[in-house]
């Protein structure tokens, strides 16, 4: 990754960034017609918080993440003119959860990731406070199998030491080499500090091509 790279995708995520819907079903889908890349993640990783550190919005992730929509996709318009959508994918790990929601979210994000042709990469973000969990390895296996690109991003780096947080990173790149479907190199970001965020920026825009 060249500087260059870095400040194109800085241009892109610097410009319009917009909600564009929320997809309780598949038939709700915006027309697979953009490239497309998914943010997956357990409940409270972290998720909305990055994706407003990633584009610069105090609110973004919020305008659709209401009392009533956690089990939706959620698409946000990126770029101008449009250059690709971000997808915001309902938290996993439902400890709580009536089995009835959880079986419809596995419907939903199976399908959706299966046959979602303008789907590119996903990012699952795994808690760098508690490195990859068998919930996380779940999502990761249904990815392996729909043969879905991904690439796993540490979230809040910044609350872990440095040296804790070089052992979670080895942790989660060794799994990462094992999955037929991840990509190699893991990116460790912090929404608060803004580490990794212009890194994240460029592979997403690398993902798409």
């Amino acid at each position: 990754m060249t500087d260059d790279d870095v400040e194109a995708a800085r241009k892109v995520f610097a410009g319009p960034v917009a909600f564009l819907k929320s997809a309780p079903a598949l038939e709700y889908l915006p027309d697979a017609t953009v490239p497309e890349v998914a943010f997956a993640g357990r409940s409270n990783v972290g998720k909305s918080s990055l994706l407003n550190a990633l584009t610069g919005r105090n609110a973004l992730a919020r305008t659709s993440n209401t009392p009533g929509r956690t089990q939706e996709l959620n698409f946000f318009d990126v770029g101008e003119p449009l250059r690709l959508r971000l997808v915001d994918m309902p938290g996993y790990g439902f400890a709580k959860a009536p089995p009835e929601v959880v079986r419809r979210w596995r419907f939903l994000v199976n399908d959706f990731l299966r046959g979602r042709q303008a789907l590119k990469r996903a990012l699952v973000l795994i808690d760098a406070r508690h490195g990859i969990k068998d919930v996380d390895r779940e999502i990761m296996a249904m990815l392996d199998k729909a043969a879905v690109s991904y690439r796993l991003v540490l979230t809040k780096a910044d609350k872990v030491k440095a040296t804790d947080l070089a052992a979670v990173s080895e942790a989660t790149a060794a799994e990462a080499r094992k999955r037929p479907a991840a990509h190699p190199d893991i990116i460790a970001t912090s929404s608060e500090g803004g580490m990794g965020l212009a890194e994240l920026r460029a592979a997403v825009v690398e993902a798409v091509g």
